[in-house]
C-alpha cells in the first residue's frame, strides 16, 4: 500500500538529453533510459552508438524498445502534477473568508480583484475584462475590492459618495452638494483623503514620538530607581552594621562587667577562707590546751587556767553569719539593653531625618477647597488654615459639600506620582488628617476607613492618637506632634504620616489600590466651647 501511494520526483522523470520528463522512454543496453527521439537523434548526428551517460560505446546501433514500466510511471507522474496545478490554480481563485468574492460568478465564488464604484461590483479577473477592454466601462472607476458598496452610496440620492462637506465632516454626493450643502465647503474625497492622511500620518508620528519618549523616561526611571536602590541599600547596611556594632559592643561590655564581678567575687571568697583557715587553726590550738588542762584533777588551776586563756588572748572568732560572696546581678541584663535602646534610639532619629528629607522633596502647594467646607467651618482668607466655629452658616447644598462631617478637602487633586505636604496641629486637643478619594459620600456619616476612601490618622481625648484602618490601630507615641507630615506615591499605593519635628515615623497605609484622583482631607475637631479653636494649618514645608 505503501509503494502505491508512492510518487517519485520530477528528476527521475528526466532525460538527459533534453532534461525534460520522459517521452516515450527506450533503455539502451548499458541500462540508461532516454527519450526515444532525443537518443535516436543524437545517435544521428554523431553517426556514433555511444551512451551521453557513461560514454559506453556500441558496435551496431541498439534494437529501441520503450519501456513500457518507466512509460506508466512516467504518466501517472503528468497526471498527478496536472491535478496538483489543477487545485493550485482553484485554491488561488476562490474567494478565501475575509477576501471580497466576485459578484457576478455564480456556483463557486471567485476572489474579486476590483470593484465598480459605478457598477457597484466587484468583479474576478474573467468578468473583470470587459471593464478593461470596453472603451464604454474604461471610464468608471475601479478601485481595490471593497465589501458593502451600498454603502458608498449616498442614501438619500442614490449617486456615489464622491466628495467631502468639510462645513459638516461628511461624505456627499454631486446632488447634495446642490441641495443640502450649498454654499458649504466641499472638496474632492481624495483631496481630503490626502490632507487626513497627512494629518493622520503627523499624529500617528507625534503617538511614536510620545511612546519613545516614554521609553526614555521610563529607562530614566529606572536609573533612577537603581540609584535610590543603591542609596536605600548603602543606608540601611550602614544602619544596621551601626546597630551590629552597637550589640556586639553592648554584649562585649555585660560580658565584661559580668566576668569581672565575677572574679571580684572568685577574689574575696578566697580571702575569706584564708582568714576562716586562720581562726580554725587558733581554735584548734586553744582545744588542745583545754584538753591537756581537762586532765588535771586540780579544778582551781583549771578553773585559772581557763579563765586565763580568755582574757589573755584575743578571740580568733567572729561572727560568719552576716558574711556573703554571692553577689547580685540584678538589673544588668536591664541597664545593657537599655543601653542599647537608647544607641537605637538615636540611630532612628537620624534615619528618621533622612527619611522625612527624602519625602520633603515632593512637596506641594495645596490649599483648601471651600465649595467642600461644611458650613460649620471656618476657613481663612488664604485658604490654608480652618478651625470650627459655633455658628453654622447658611451655603448651598451642593453635590461637593460635606452636610454632616465637619470636614473639608484640598482644592487640589492627585492622580499619580509622589506628593507632600504639612499640617500644623499645635493647641488641638482632636484633629483628623490624612486623604481622600474624590468619590467619596458627602452627604451622610460614614467611617473613615480605605474601604471608604479614606486614609487618616486622627487625636482624640487630647492624647489618644490612631490609626483609621478599618480597625482603629493605636498609636504609641513618644511626644505629641506639633506638625504632621503627609507624604502619598500613588503607583506605590502608600500614604505615610510623619512627627516632623520630632524627624519620626507615625504610620504608614500600604498596598492600597488607588483608582481615583486624591484629595488632602482636614477634619479640626468640634470646638469645645473653645477648648478646641485652634485652627488646623497647612505650614509651608521647610526641610529639616
Amino acid at each position: 500500500m505503501a509503494a502505491a501511494n508512492y510518487l517519485p520526483s520530477e528528476d527521475q522523470f528526466l532525460c538527459s538529453i533534453c532534461l525534460d520528463v520522459f517521452t516515450d522512454p527506450v533503455a539502451i543496453p548499458c541500462g540508461h533510459n532516454f527519450c526515444k527521439n532525443c537518443i535516436n537523434e543524437q545517435w544521428n548526428f554523431n553517426e556514433q552508438y555511444m551512451c551521453p551517460m557513461c560514454k559506453k560505446v556500441f558496435n551496431t546501433k541498439p534494437e529501441l524498445h520503450v519501456n513500457t514500466f518507466i512509460s506508466e510511471m512516467v504518466a501517472q507522474f503528468r497526471q498527478s502534477a496536472q491535478q496538483k496545478a489543477s487545485s493550485s490554480s482553484s485554491e488561488q481563485q476562490v474567494s478565501k473568508p475575509g477576501e471580497v468574492p466576485c459578484d457576478v460568478c455564480t456556483g463557486t465564488k471567485l476572489k474579486a480583484l476590483k470593484s465598480c464604484l459605478v457598477c457597484l461590483v466587484s468583479y474576478c479577473e474573467t468578468h473583470l475584462e470587459s471593464h478593461l477592454t470596453m472603451s464604454g466601462l474604461k471610464r468608471h472607476q475601479l478601485i481595490d475590492p471593497v465589501e458593502n458598496l451600498e454603502g458608498r452610496m449616498c442614501t438619500k440620492h442614490d449617486k456615489p459618495l464622491e466628495l467631502f462637506c468639510k462645513t459638516n465632516q461628511t461624505c456627499v454626493c454631486m446632488v447634495c452638494t446642490v441641495l443640502d450643502h450649498k454654499k458649504h465647503d466641499v472638496v474632492p474625497l481624495k483631496e481630503e483623503y490626502e490632507e487626513k492622511k497627512v494629518k493622520l500620518e503627523a499624529e500617528i508620528q507625534q503617538m511614536i514620538q510620545k511612546r519613545r519618549l516614554k521609553i526614555q523616561e521610563i529607562k530614566h526611571s529606572v536609573d533612577l530607581s537603581e540609584e535610590d536602590a543603591d542609596r536605600e541599600l548603602a543606608e540601611g547596611v550602614q544602619f544596621f552594621t551601626s546597630l551590629k556594632e552597637s550589640v556586639e559592643r553592648g554584649l562585649n561590655e555585660l560580658t565584661d562587667t559580668i566576668k569581672e564581678k565575677q572574679k571580684t567575687t572568685e577574689k574575696q571568697a578566697e580571702a575569706f577562707i584564708k582568714e576562716l583557715k586562720l581562726e580554725i587553726s587558733e581554735l584548734m590550738k586553744r582545744s588542745t590546751e583545754v584538753e591537756q588542762l581537762s586532765r588535771s584533777e586540780d579544778h582551781l588551776h583549771l578553773l585559772q587556767s581557763v579563765q586565763s586563756l580568755k582574757t589573755n588572748q584575743p578571740s580568733p572568732t567572729k561572727d560568719w553569719t552576716k558574711v556573703s560572696v554571692r553577689p547580685s546581678y540584678a538589673g544588668t541584663v536591664v541597664r545593657a539593653v537599655a543601653q542599647l535602646e537608647e544607641t537605637l534610639s538615636k540611630e532612628m532619629k537620624k534615619l528618621g531625618e533622612s527619611e522625612l528629607k527624602r519625602v520633603q522633596q515632593y512637596a506641594v502647594d495645596v490649599t483648601l477647597d471651600p465649595d467642600t467646607a461644611h458650613p460649620n467651618l471656618i476657613l481663612s482668607h488664604g485658604r490654608k488654615q480652618v478651625c470650627t466655629g459655633k455658628v453654622k452658616k447658611n451655603l448651598p447644598n451642593n453635590p461637593e459639600r460635606f452636610s454632616l462631617i465637619p470636614c473639608v478637602l484640598g482644592k487640589q487633586s492627585f492622580s499619580s506620582g509622589k506628593y507632600y505636604f504639612e499640617v500644623q496641629v499645635k493647641g488641638k486637643t482632636e484633629w483628623d488628617l490624612g486623604v481622600a478619594r474624590e468619590s467619596v459620600n458627602r452627604k451622610e456619616n460614614i467611617p473613615l476607613n480605605p474601604e471608604d476612601g479614606y486614609w487618616t490618622i486622627w487625636m482624640i481625648n487630647g492624647n489618644e492618637y490612631e490609626a483609621l484602618a478599618g480597625h482603629p490601630v493605636h498609636l504609641s507615641l513618644k511626644s505629641p506632634p506639633q506638625k504632621v507630615g503627609v507624604f502619598v506615591d500613588y503607583e506605590e499605593g502608600l500614604v505615610s504620616f510623619y512627627d516632623v519635628d520630632a524627624a519620626a515615623f507615625i504610620y504608614s497605609f500600604t498596598g492600597c489600590s488607588f483608582t481615583e484622583k486624591l484629595f488632602l482631607y482636614l477634619w479640626p475637631g468640634n470646638n469645645e466651647d473653645g477648648k478646641n479653636s485652634a485652627p488646623l494649618i497647612i505650614s509651608p514645608v521647610r526641610v529639616n
